[in-house]
């Protein structure tokens, strides 16, 4: 999982992941949200071994 920070930078956030900056925003609440729901998704990301299928289910296609 990568290590998110939330910096500051005259009047605008800069969000990092693990040192590298990733996105600049004009608000702290949008920088904290943002990083909210990025570790969010990464709770939810199948490991590769859950990867899902793209694989056409033929028992569904008539």
């Amino acid at each position: 999982m990568k290590r998110y920070s939330i910096v500051r930078a005259g009047n605008e956030y800069i969000v990092q992941a693990d040192e590298k900056s990733i996105m600049r925003v004009s608000s702290r609440r949008k920088a904290v949200k943002l990083v909210n729901d990025a570790a969010g998704l990464l709770d939810q990301a199948p490991s590769p071994d859950e990867a899902p299928s793209i694989a056409c289910d033929h028992q569904e296609v008539p």
